[in-house]
């Protein structure tokens, strides 16, 4: 009885892998015509050709939460079976035969498409986009999750016509009907179905063109041209680094790159199409601060490694996202400099090491590492395997893997294989040191960047020296300032060593350093030294909006004599796209008694409170939270944005609000408050403040 349970098993088992991973048939192409509405639903027709490879009495798609109108295969009414989860059709199938099956459906997604801005009142605010990896196509279009299914889409996408619709392939037309416009996008190659996208919003692009004659449109927001020079800034050069260094010509018809409001991530590399955080839309002075740059040609090497060669499972994530972060190092540094790529990758190892020292440590075959692990330490795995076999071994078997099983899916082991021939090297101890052990190999990091990278060669005896030294740690510094130049260097050891530097040494870096060293000293501050006042007023116009908010920051805390003045040298600078500049000024002025009457200091008040709202992005929203519960000035309409952006979809935004939401929540009075004011809210905004007040 027990052999007959364990072989039922057994064979239940094998059945759900089957299940898991249809193979009985093969969809060869996906014509999905969608036409979403702002409410956030979305009707469609989808028509698919597929291929049965061998007999069988059914085949399924993935589609979440549908509606079905229609279900046809060869055009006659077919049978099917759902479960809200899976389409499953109900029909005989023969080996080697070609079939049609349509589907029309309606959907209201509850993931992967999100629909931003249609409640606000700002017209320029809405936006509707995808996010598929890790959220399923399926929650929109009957399609297949495994991502070693892959098929060619097209897509035909209805929408307002004053809205631009952008999605993955080439645009081959447009036709107006009325108030709408058609757009019909079209791919000629198979990818897998997470990598389906579009985006629908107030858009006006540019095009250029790579070397090799790739069109590259980049997006931006309609009236907001001063932000695309410096977002896309380099695009051409990271594009045409990428064919070259890669050896294999870009696999797509076009690429495109378009922002948005709210994203996920810091990117995606749907194919062809690049959906991105409009946080890097900056302007030529935010630039110096945060840029687009890596994100860029992170998202443009996964169009190589991911779209064009895609991983089996998790288990072999490293080939996704390791990849896309050496590549992405290599592509920048090409365009900033080797020096800019090696002290990344010092950051990336020194984070590595704590992480392990804590006892934090991943396999790079662990499905479930962290992208700590999957990016980074993927990234200095294969800089060490490069090192190991030889740059032209490694590009000659990385090409050769990519030729083998491109438009396909792999395993890290054919990657590993193809080194190995193209090298004819032993590489067991880097697979067993690199991707299978947990612990990061500082020692063999350190050692690669002393040899690669004179300044950070300098930067490390520079430190060893002051760890055993009796010298003081300025003059130790001065030392090594005279032998390098590196600006990274010296910005670096300012702030480890800051706390022990003369008041002196920093007034000189104040008044001679570059705009990163100037950022160190007034991020490292905690006092202003009396003779170092008006070097620190001088902050107040640096060309970076981090240091102009830190300094004002500082100065209005510990010159409180001159606030007034250093409101009127700040007041009407916006800052960064989180708006960084502009809220802290309008919390300082709204303390300021001195500065205006009272009514201007509560215009000031209700100006910072209203940016919590949903009409902002999520950035600003939590700024402008962090600095309102500093102060404890938080109103009723402060704690119903808070409520609401517990279920927002960014997941970083939303613990944040949650973690402040359940400190609110310890005080008897603000938790009685919060229970009031969640009575006029919409249930989708109460999902999880109703389960908190209930466990409580």
């Amino acid at each position: 009885m027990k052999f007959k349970s364990i072989l039922l098993l057994i064979l239940l088992f094998g059945m759900f892998l089957l299940r898991g991973q249809q193979t009985q048939v093969d969809f060869l192409t996906a014509d999905i015509a969608i036409i979403p509405d702002s409410t956030g639903s979305i009707e469609a027709t989808a028509s698919y050709e597929l291929m049965a490879n061998e007999k069988a009495r059914s085949f399924y798609l993935d589609a979440q939460k549908m509606n079905f109108s229609s279900v046809l295969l060869n055009g006659k009414k077919a049978k099917y079976e759902y479960d809200g989860k899976r389409i499953e059709i109900q029909k005989k199938i023969k080996p080697g035969k070609k079939y049609r099956l349509s589907i029309s459906y309606n959907v209201q997604p509850q993931q992967a498409v999100y629909f931003i801005g249609w409640n606000d009142g700002l017209a320029d605010n809405n936006q509707i986009w995808t996010q598929g990896q890790g959220k399923y196509t399926s929650h929109w279009a009957p399609s297949l999750d495994d991502m070693n299914d892959k098929m060619i889409f097209d897509l035909s996408i209805t929408f307002d016509k004053a809205y631009e619709v952008i999605a993955n392939g080439k645009l081959e037309d447009v036709a107006a009907k009325g108030e709408v416009k058609e757009w019909k996008y079209s791919m000629d190659a198979p990818m897998s179905s997470y990598l389906l996208a579009f985006s629908i919003g107030d858009y006006d692009s540019k095009t250029m063109r790579s070397t090799s004659g790739t069109p590259i449109q980049n997006f931006y927001y309609r009236g907001d041209e001063d932000t695309y020079e410096p977002s896309y800034r380099y695009t051409k050069e990271l594009f045409d680094f990428l064919e070259k260094e890669i050896g294999m010509p870009y696999p797509w018809k076009n690429y495109k790159q378009v922002p948005v409001r709210d994203f996920l991530y810091a990117g995606m590399e749907n194919t062809g199409l690049t959906i991105f955080s409009d946080s890097f839309m900056v302007d030529s002075l935010a630039y110096a601060d945060k840029n687009y740059v890596e994100v860029n040609a992170h998202e443009m090497a996964h169009q190589w490694f991911g779209n064009l060669v895609t991983e089996i499972d998790g288990n072999h994530h490293w080939l996704h996202e390791g990849f896309a972060t050496y590549y992405a190092l290599l592509a920048e540094g090409s365009v900033l400099g080797e020096e800019n790529m090696y002290w990344k990758l010092y950051d990336k190892a020194k984070a590595l090491q704590k992480a392990s020292e804590a006892g934090q440590g991943q396999a790079l075959t662990d499905p479930k590492a962290s992208s700590l692990t999957f990016y980074d330490k993927g990234a200095w795995a294969l800089v060490m395997l490069s090192d190991l076999v030889g740059e032209e071994a490694f590009k000659t078997g990385t090409l050769n893997f990519l030729k083998t099983h491109q438009f396909s899916n792999a395993t890290i082991a054919d990657y590993l294989k193809a080194i190995s021939e193209a090298s004819r090297k032993d590489i067991s101890t880097f697979e067993s040191v690199w991707l299978a052990g947990t612990s990061f190999p500082m020692e063999q990091a350190r050692q690669y960047l002393s040899n690669n990278s004179t300044t950070i060669r300098d930067f490390l005896a520079m430190q060893h020296e002051i760890r055993t030294s009796n010298a003081p740690n300025e003059r130790i510094m001065q030392k090594y300032w005279a032998l390098n130049p590196s600006k990274q260097l010296r910005e670096r050891g300012i702030r480890l060593y800051f706390k022990s530097l003369s008041n002196e040494f920093i007034g000189e870096i104040l008044r001679t350093g570059d705009l990163k060293m100037r950022q160190a000293v007034v991020q490292s501050t905690t006092r202003i030294p009396a003779e170092l006042q008006h070097d620190y007023e001088r902050l107040l116009e640096d060309p970076s909006h981090l240091t102009v908010e830190q300094a004002l920051y500082l100065l209005w805390v510990q010159v409180p004599g001159k606030r007034d003045e250093y409101l009127r040298m700040t007041e009407g600078i916006v800052g960064m796209p989180d708006r960084n500049v502009q809220l802290m000024w309008l919390l300082l002025a709204s303390l300021t008694r001195d500065y205006t009457d009272e009514a201007l200091r509560q215009a000031y008040r209700n100006e910072l409170a209203n940016y919590t709202s949903p009409e902002h992005s999520f950035e600003v929203r939590q700024r402008a939270f962090l600095l309102l519960a500093e102060i404890q000035r938080m109103n009723d309409q402060n704690f119903k944005d808070l409520i609401n952006a517990t279920v927002h979809p960014q997941y970083a935004f939303r613990s944040f609000a949650r973690d402040l939401l359940d400190t609110y929540l310890k005080d008897p009075d603000k938790k009685l408050r919060i229970r009031r004011l969640a009575d006029g809210l919409k249930p989708s905004e109460l999902r999880y403040i109703t389960k908190k007040l209930t466990i409580e």
